[in-house]
């Protein structure tokens, strides 16, 4: 299939310029102020897939952020490819500590950087050039429907109710998502696990307003005293989560299958070295990979109260917040969880402090088998394109909505990913080789030729 880098050797900078386009839009679902920038993105969308060769397009209404949806129907008794994506990203805060602005993309040693460049925006786009290519070379064997969505990083609270509406239109006999990762380039993986969420706000008032710290200090309970030792009681030394109930659902992976993900290779001294620390922590009796992988974890997301500007100000906080996530392993209902935490929490909270506990979003985890026609394309298209069978993977992230296409859908997803642990997503200097932007391009079509073949 050599017309395949043919065409990206051909058309390789305007893909990049397409690309850098969508990511200067600054699509931040997460902030009120962005909400133009919401329907910028989701029009972005549309004309790039129309542009493609999509024979139908249109962005439409959520009680959020619009999902684009685009189909090219080549033959009604051929097999379905849904692709899903989202449009929206996560903050770009602390902004000090970006080389160059989120939102102006830039070539530096190879790679892109920018918010976005990764997740989702730099790899879903590679869904829409590899549809054109297809188009454009008369070599698209099967039907292709895409659902892009601008609400993935805060939940997707719409989508869940759209796709209920849309069942019909959303018929497909696979889902392909490009927004998870590979173990590296010379060890290329496909995504066969999801943790789930569970993400939590809590807030505590002490006094009614702010005091003056000397006057009142060591008579008043001060909500960020508390907060922190009540936060530090969540986990113990040997790294288990210490709220009651919590294990109670856990699957536990047999031996069998921890050596096969032993099997990967993994160096701990290179995972410190890029993230630039001296020794690891974890639940104790597992390894790294299994830590984040097939067991759940709680890690506090942020947490602030009191004066934090510059200078001193001498003052005893009236509140202090926390946000909270725990990621969750299959058979966890993120929804008990939840509940399990504000049972806990409000539990602990002394007498001094009143507590209120929010759930934010949240969702199950996902495990696919290996044994599908879905798995064994992408694993046959990675071959062809990286010369080496991937190794199954699962990884410490979270998609909430995959396990819900399931649910509603009734449709597997495959999770055909193409970022590294290096592209620093959700972080300042997010980034995102072009080896593997234009590796992803090359890749899809040999997974649609070999799907429209295995799944007849």
């Amino acid at each position: 299939m050599n017309y395949l880098q043919d065409y990206i050797e051909t058309h390789k900078d305007r893909f990049l310029q397409e690309l850098f386009g969508l990511i200067r839009i600054s699509s931040i679902s997460s902030e009120k102020e962005h909400k133009e920038d919401m329907i910028k993105a989701a029009e972005y969308w549309k004309k790039s897939i129309r542009e493609a060769g999509a024979d139908k397009v249109e962005v439409i209404s959520t009680k959020g952020n619009p999902v684009v949806y685009g189909e090219k129907i080549v033959d009604p008794s051929l097999p379905t490819v849904l692709v899903y994506g989202h449009y929206d990203v996560m903050p770009v805060d602390p902004l000090d500590l970006w080389e160059s602005p989120p939102f102006k993309p830039e070539v530096r040693n190879g790679k892109i950087y920018a918010r976005g460049a990764d997740d989702d925006k730099g790899q879903a786009f590679m869904h829409a050039k590899a549809f054109e290519l297809m188009v454009k070379t008369h070599t698209l064997p099967c039907n292709i429907k895409f659902m892009i969505e601008g609400e993935e990083e805060i939940g997707s609270p719409s989508l869940a109710a759209f796709c209920e509406e849309h069942k019909e239109m959303l018929k497909s006999d696979i889902i392909l998502v490009s927004d998870t990762g590979m173990i590296s380039m010379d060890c290329p993986s496909v995504t066969v696990g999801l943790r789930g969420l569970a993400y939590m706000q809590v807030e505590l008032t002490g006094p009614d307003h702010d005091l003056h710290s000397g006057l009142f200090g060591g008579a008043v309970a001060n909500p960020i005293n508390v907060l922190t030792k009540m936060v530090a009681s969540l986990t113990v030394e040997d790294g288990k989560i210490n709220i009651p109930g919590f294990y109670d659902d856990v699957l536990v992976v047999s031996e069998k299958e921890r050596r096969l993900m032993a099997q990967a290779p993994f160096s701990e001294e290179d995972y410190m070295k890029a993230i630039d620390v001296k020794a690891l922590d974890g639940e104790a009796g597992y390894t790294t990979r299994e830590r984040t992988g097939i067991r759940p974890s709680l890690d506090v997301n942020g947490i602030w109260g009191g004066y934090t500007g510059e200078g001193s100000k001498t003052v005893l906080p009236s509140k202090a917040y926390a946000k909270i996530s725990m990621r969750l392993v299959p058979n966890q209902d993120h929804k008990k969880i939840a509940k399990l935490f504000e049972k806990h929490f409000q539990s602990i909270a002394p007498d001094t402090i009143r507590v209120k506990v929010t759930a934010l979003h949240g969702g199950q985890a996902y495990v696919s088998p290996i044994d599908t026609p879905g798995y064994m394309a992408a694993s046959k298209a990675i071959e062809a394109t990286f010369g080496k069978i991937p190794v199954p993977a699962r990884s410490g992230g979270s998609i909430p909505i995959i396990s819900t296409f399931e649910q509603i859908l009734g449709v597997k997803s495959i999770l055909l990913g193409f970022g590294l642990e290096s592209d620093a997503c959700h972080s300042p200097n997010e980034n995102y080789p072009l080896k593997n932007f234009y590796k992803g391009i090359e890749t899809i079509p040999y997974f649609f030729n070999y799907f429209a073949e295995l799944a007849k």
